[in-house]
């Protein structure tokens, strides 16, 4: 795996797609993925965790899948909720343009795909799930949380899932520690060498 498979702004490998039939929380739906975007050609283990244990989305409000490569969270959370504005936010163009495509495709008229900088300042998030891209390494991975965890709402929550070996328990005690703010992360569960991580606001 090359940082340029997903991390990139701009792939440049060949455009190739893949039609993927699946099951998204009880809805069934028709996706596609692409190279130079996460895990092309499945639904990969670390998302099929998230998706299986996250627990039912709020009715209402603004959701955040951060990097949301071609956009199964986000179609999920999508079709949960419709009630909902999710925001797909990605640094991949190619990501972010096929997960418009499902979007249009499932007829989820409540999605916006956005890169990080085109996200208005003033929007605080209800609800935020991630498979985060552990393997931009350390210090990218925390400056990403940093960033976005404190754009929770004073109720909301962050549901990340983070495979055990590349560091999930490492990472949870890190929020605890403070360092991306007052934050409190517990484990929720754990199943196929996954970590979910449950993150909320430190209670006064």
């Amino acid at each position: 795996m090359t940082t340029e498979h997903y991390f990139s702004e701009d792939p440049q490998a060949p455009l190739r797609t893949t039609t993927l039939s699946l099951t998204l929380r009880g809805h069934s739906v028709t996706m596609q993925s692409a190279s130079g975007t996460f895990s092309p050609g499945h639904l990969d283990t670390g998302t099929a965790v998230l998706l299986k244990y996250a627990p039912a989305a709020p009715e209402t409000g603004n959701f955040l899948d951060l990097g949301c490569g071609w956009g199964a969270l986000t179609l999920a959370l999508a079709l949960e909720s419709p009630g909902a504005h999710i925001w797909g936010v990605d640094v991949n163009d190619r990501a972010l343009e096929i997960t418009r495509g499902n979007a249009a495709n499932a007829r989820a008229a409540n999605i916006t795909c956005a890169r990080p900088g085109d996200v208005p300042p003033d929007v605080a998030f209800d609800l935020i799930w991630s498979n985060p891209p552990i393997r931009v390494g350390k210090q990218e991975l925390h400056a990403l949380l940093s960033a976005w965890l404190p754009r929770l709402s004073p109720t909301g929550e962050a549901w990340l899932v983070v495979a055990k070996k590349l560091g999930a328990d490492s990472l949870q005690e890190w929020i605890n520690r403070g360092e991306a703010g007052e934050f409190v992360a517990s484990r929720w569960e754990t199943s196929r060498g996954y970590r979910v991580i449950r993150v909320v606001r430190q209670q006064s």
